[in-house]
């Protein structure tokens, strides 16, 4: 694995201590009596649990692609997938920020932006990761 991208790994590796301590946020304010909506309950659970996934979704493409060989720019896709667990998910925490939110409001462009970026990292993934396979046939 080159080295910069090993570096990548480990921060990402260290972003789980963040999304750790969201969910004592999230445990917080569904036992405790909150002034939160349930608009900002929902969208605190979705965020917290999309940036879960795509941590671990975006750790498995970077080893995924290293175990095949991918090579080159290619191994900078899973980049974007780990990109995008921080669009997503801060679409949905940053949308409902404030008192009494009845909406989300305009960071919920982030979300969609991350949706994008997202989905082109996962067919750059998975088409480098048949190339590579082909390649070895």
């Amino acid at each position: 694995m080159e080295p910069v991208l090993t570096i990548v790994v480990g921060v990402t590796i260290l972003t789980v201590i963040g999304v750790m301590s969201g969910g004592t946020f999230l445990l917080k304010i569904t036992t405790a009596g909150s002034e939160f909506t349930p608009l900002q309950k929902t969208f605190f659970r979705a965020g917290h649990a999309h940036a879960g996934v795509l941590v671990i979704l975006g750790l498995v493409c970077v080893l995924l692609q290293d175990a095949a060989g991918v090579g080159g720019v290619w191994v900078w896709a899973a980049v974007g997938v780990l990109v995008s667990a921080l669009l997503i998910p801060g679409g949905f925490f940053l949308s409902v920020l404030g008192h009494d939110v009845e909406k989300p409001g305009r960071a919920i462009a982030l979300l969609w932006v991350g949706a994008a970026v997202l989905a082109v990292a996962l067919l750059t993934v998975g088409i480098s990761l048949i190339a590579a396979g082909m390649a070895n046939l």
